[in-house]
């Protein structure tokens, strides 16, 4: 798939890490093998998979001649902090839409990505409702600020469109090399699933290419049937924009809604256990809320013997260690 006919900014300059995880597999004691792909350590503050996605998204915004940015996400949203320091580094204006989808969650004296918010320099933070139309908030947003003389670019929550999912198609395709180099076979890829951007671009860049490598999606917001749907279109709208006729059968769309737990963003005890048992065996960080909750999923997927005994088994670490300052309680108790 030829994905250079399509303008982005070049934030993503060099393959992330792929690694084994030797203590992690041990430790989880099912036997297979985890390895992990380091998404987290992508450019951009503090890292994260929006910027493969933002890489796309800027470019079209910059080429419609865009000055300002408008973007949104929960409270603690890692895909806003990262639009808005590309947004910094590109010289434009960032203003958020938050949806406040844990009520009275929203505190803009907290720790973690808050902070970040401010620290970086958004031009205004809007908070609204949860289940509030986030795209409707938005462009009345873009509406004032049209009347201002600016020249807005909506970006949807995740950057999770078909210009979005490029990044992780591109992700797929530099999966492959590196596993090729390595001389390593994969025999299931975990993905966190949420706004479904990363998820539909990975299956999408792997059914494109014949992979054969089977994707399961931890969800960590909404139900089995409507993040398979929301996957499964976002996978092959993806692919028909790139010009391909490859497209993913429906039964290749696996989005598990075990883990989430009591809700978006609130923490579980098995999320507490992945980011430790993480932390303890490799030195490496997850995320409460989308990391943190898939890796969870892998493990109790591991333990009831859903990959076969002696799968290689590469999970998509997608970043948000900011957030983990903001759960402080929660791992202290």
């Amino acid at each position: 798939m030829n994905l250079a006919k399509f303008p982005r900014r070049g934030y993503v300059t060099e393959p992330t890490p792929l690694e084994a995880l030797p203590r992690f597999s041990k430790a989880l004691g099912a036997d297979i093998n985890v390895y992990i792909k380091r998404d987290d350590l992508l450019p951009g503050t503090a890292g994260g998979n929006k910027t493969r996605k933002l890489d796309f998204s800027m470019a079209d915004a910059l080429n419609q001649g865009a000055d300002t940015i408008i973007t949104c996400g929960a409270v603690q949203s890692n895909h806003c902090r990262l639009t808005l320091a590309w947004s910094v580094k590109e010289g434009l204006d960032c203003h958020l839409v938050l949806e406040e989808r844990v009520k009275d969650s929203y505190n803009p004296e907290a720790s973690g990505n808050n902070f970040l918010f401010q620290l970086l320099g958004v031009k205004s933070v809007t908070v609204v409702p949860g289940g509030s139309p986030m795209m409707a908030e938005m462009e009345k947003l873009a509406e004032k600020l049209r009347a201002e003389g600016r020249k807005p670019y909506i970006i949807p929550g995740g950057a999770s469109n078909k210009i979005g999912a490029l990044g992780y198609v591109g992700c797929a395709e530099e999966t492959l090399r590196q596993l090729f180099n390595l001389g390593l076979s994969i025999d299931h890829m975990v993905v966190p699933s949420g706004s479904a951007g990363t998820h539909a671009g990975i299956i999408a860049g792997m059914i494109g290419n014949n992979a054969g490598i089977p994707v399961t999606g931890i969800g960590v917001n909404r139900k089995k049937p409507v993040q398979e749907a929301a996957v499964l279109n976002l996978a092959n709208e993806t692919l028909e924009y790139i010009g391909t006729d490859a497209r993913v059968p429906a039964e290749a769309v696996v989005a598990f809604d075990d883990y989430v737990g009591p809700g978006y963003s609130l923490p579980t005890d098995a999320m507490v256990e992945a980011v430790k048992m993480l932390a303890s065996t490799e030195g490496i960080l997850l995320d409460p809320v989308y990391s943190g909750k898939a890796m969870s999923g892998l493990i109790d997927l591991a333990r009831k013997g859903y990959f076969p005994k002696g799968s290689n088994v590469l999970f998509l670490h997608t970043g948000g260690s900011p957030a983990l300052y903001a759960y402080l309680p929660t791992f202290r108790a």
